[in-house]
């Protein structure tokens, strides 16, 4: 039985990770979409920088959606960490403090398993 938990425990740390990855690719992109695409096409009048952007975050969008529920499917998820991990899919550099408490949650699954 102790195989089973520590299987479990080690899938759950890596999907930890790949959430973390998908929240650190999101903010990434919606920071620079916010704080630089938008500035330079509304004040220096160069749209191009949306137009790439634009596209860029919405596929780090989807794919940091399609982690989430991949995550939270497997269940024991509190409905507040869920909620916190999709409201600060839309708040610029929430996404960089969502990556910092899955972090903080990867290292005591790990302490656990030791």
């Amino acid at each position: 039985m102790a195989q089973s938990t520590a299987s479990d425990n080690s899938e759950a740390i890596s999907q930890i990770r790949r959430m973390r990855l998908a929240s650190f690719l999101e903010a990434t992109t919606l920071t620079v979409l916010v704080f630089i695409a938008v500035p330079l096409k509304h004040i220096f009048g160069l749209p191009l920088a949306t137009a790439i952007m634009g596209p860029i975050h919405g596929i780090a969008f989807v794919f940091y959606i399609w982690m989430l529920v991949q995550t939270v499917s497997g269940g024991g998820w509190p409905r507040a960490i869920i909620a916190r991990m999709i409201l600060f899919a839309f708040i610029p550099l929430a996404g960089f403090v969502n990556e910092r408490l899955l972090w903080r949650q990867e290292q005591k699954l790990a302490a656990d398993a030791a």
